[in-house]
């Protein structure tokens, strides 16, 4: 049985996680944080003390972090990924990351006779849960068959994107798009508020015309619901729209939207701070309004019976 190993078991991490382990794949498990582990080993998972000692015990490792930062420390630190790979093991990189910064990683990686491939996930915290992800690979296609089995057991929609960094792009470009719609659902939402119309009808409308998408029927519902909770936060926003210009810039395209999406979530981790979730962006537009954007009806949570596919995440890693 191929041993696979996973490091980083935070919001979207762990539930990929969990998919594997309730699978029955030989699982070994590492994070910064011990206690995010206490799940897994309890379970029968193995412990690593190190991204390296991982690395020398499984023939995959798995990493999902929250900045290409991270990923670098993993994978280059003293005890890190890179100390212990070796010929025929596979790293794949499941980090929303920069696609310059994941080829400069898979060099090293290649250089030792391993596999790289970037899989970012797309669709959910609810569907990474229950085994329904969509994942992005981009990879060689010798890579790609040799990885499939272990994500099909993660996802339901799998698309092999290109070569290596493929993947990471159209990721940060799909999470630019989920975020420009829902600074356009936020505005759409106050003003229908404002011009005297029942919220609970304002959705439904939406969702049956040409403006519906992924992003209305998930993360309108959290705003109206007023948990505002998917399990991303402003900071990681900010992270991801980011990588999105630095593509552009280096491509020579001059953005307008971009740029001023990046001000309008400076502006809100500034007022409501950097691990506030991301849909309460509303607020600022709740605070200058004197408007509460609420309505009665929707469910707490979303669950994987709810639409499937948010472009770029609800969950963004």
């Amino acid at each position: 049985m191929t041993k696979v190993g996973f490091i980083g078991l935070g919001n979207v991490g762990a539930k990929l996680a969990a998919t594997l382990q309730r699978n029955q794949v030989d699982l070994w498990v590492h994070d910064i944080d011990p206690a995010q582990a206490a799940p897994f080993l309890a379970q029968g998972a193995a412990w690593a003390d190190s991204p390296a000692e991982m690395a020398r015990q499984v023939d995959v490792v798995m990493t999902c972090l929250p900045s290409p930062k991270a990923s670098a420390t993993v994978m280059e630190a003293d005890n890190g990924i890179l100390q212990g790979l070796s010929a025929g093991k596979i790293w794949i990189e499941m980090s929303t990351t920069d696609e310059a910064e994941v080829r400069r990683l898979a060099v090293l990686v290649e250089a030792l006779g391993a596999q790289a491939a970037d899989c970012p996930v797309s669709g959910g915290c609810h569907r990474a849960a229950t085994g329904n992800i969509a994942i992005l690979a981009g990879c060689e296609r010798n890579t790609f068959d040799a990885i499939l089995p272990i994500l099909s057991i993660l996802g339901r929609e799998i698309l092999h994107v290109g070569a290596l960094g493929s993947a990471s792009t159209i990721k940060v470009v799909t999470n630019y798009l989920a975020t420009a719609n829902l600074v356009s659902l936020c505005e759409a939402l106050t003003v229908s508020k404002a011009a005297g119309l029942d919220l609970g009808l304002a959705y439904e409308a939406i969702r049956i015309s040409s403006g519906n998408s992924f992003v209305h029927e998930t993360e309108s519902q959290v705003i109206l619901n007023g948990s505002r909770d998917i399990n991303f936060t402003m900071d990681l926003v900010l992270k991801d729209v980011g990588l999105f210009q630095e593509i552009a810039e280096r491509n020579g395209i001059e953005l307008e939207l971009s740029p001023l999406l990046l001000d309008i979530f400076r502006d809100g981790q500034t007022k409501y701070g950097p691990r506030e979730w991301s849909p309460n962006i509303i607020r600022r537009l709740e605070d200058a309004s004197g408007l509460a954007i609420l309505a009665d009806g929707f469910p707490a949570e979303m669950t994987d019976d709810q639409p499937e596919e948010r472009g770029a995440e609800v969950m963004r890693p």
